[in-house]
């Protein structure tokens, strides 16, 4: 009699455990789907927004190591979905900086950047005297400065073998002087630049230009295309979907919390149901006392 009511409950908890996990196998989670979307695009598709053009410059998808959670499971990889909108600043700035106490190249020469004061609005450019190759080119001098009581002097050779020292400020030329004036216009290079400000640091240029701008998008993520705030969904490895419609959004995460819960006690009664299984089968064949 025990050995008969066991086998009945056991099957009754075998059926129960079993319908359980075929619910659990059968179940789907819930597609998250828009109707009607502002912008379904693939990659080098175009969009217009606020008057600029953007393009879907990379749809990604890529796996990623990932977790396991709730009951059944387990680590293992994750499909991480991404991708690039591109579009082009017509109202860029190249700049480059002269900083006061530099050398820079201009007009194909070598120049040292001043400053004067705080409250300058002008940058002198002073040329750079290249002593050694003068002193190299004149076969009458020696070609190294030397300095005597602190003064710098050149030596020149005699023809009857003499030495003449000539103060080197009267032997080399003196250098190129040029003042760049605050919104000046000045070929540097290979562009057209605008001395843009002066400040003790030294000088700021700047030139109009274009460049390539990229917005990373995120899956299930906001972006701010313009002045516009999208909702990004890809629901698959070759499309982006923006949309301003956050209560669908909303609507699936209600509705993935609950599939959630009712597959979690699913496992719930299955585990149960296989416990009391092995624990009847057990008491079932315990030795009776009758």
């Amino acid at each position: 009699m025990q050995r008969r009511a066991a086998a009945l409950y056991a099957v009754l908890l075998l059926v129960v455990g079993v319908v359980s996990f075929s619910l659990i196998s059968a179940a789907s989670p819930p597609e998250l789907a828009f109707d009607n979307p502002e912008h379904e695009l693939g990659e080098g598709a175009e969009l217009v927004v606020d008057g600029e053009t953007y393009t879907v410059d990379a749809v990604d998808a890529e796996t990623s190591s990932g977790g396991g959670g709730g009951h059944g499971g387990g680590g293992g990889t994750e499909l991480v979905r991404s991708g690039t909108l591109t579009y082009t600043n017509e109202s860029a700035l190249a700049t480059a900086t002269w900083e006061n106490g530099s050398e820079v190249t201009f007009r194909n020469e070598t120049y040292t950047v001043g400053v004067e004061g705080a409250n300058a609005t002008s940058v002198s450019l002073t040329g750079t005297i290249n002593r050694t190759a003068i002193l190299q080119n004149d076969t009458t001098v020696q070609n190294e400065v030397q300095t005597i009581d602190g003064t710098e002097y050149v030596v020149r050779e005699g023809t009857d073998g003499n030495q003449t020292l000539l103060p080197a400020a009267e032997y080399f030329p003196e250098p190129e002087q040029l003042t760049v004036e605050e919104g000046a216009t000045v070929q540097f290079d290979g562009n057209e630049f605008t001395v843009a400000a002066v400040g003790a640091d030294g000088a700021r240029l700047s030139r109009p230009t274009t460049e390539t701008v990229e917005i990373g998008v995120s899956n299930h993520a906001n972006v701010t295309v313009g002045d516009q705030t999208y909702f990004a969904h890809f629901p698959d490895n070759g499309t982006m979907v923006l949309t301003t419609n956050y209560e669908r959004f909303q609507r699936h995460q209600a509705e993935s919390a609950t599939f959630t819960e009712h597959k979690n006690g699913l496992w719930g009664v299955t585990i149960v149901s296989g416990a009391g299984l092995v624990f009847l089968i057990a008491l079932a064949y315990l030795p009776s006392r009758y």
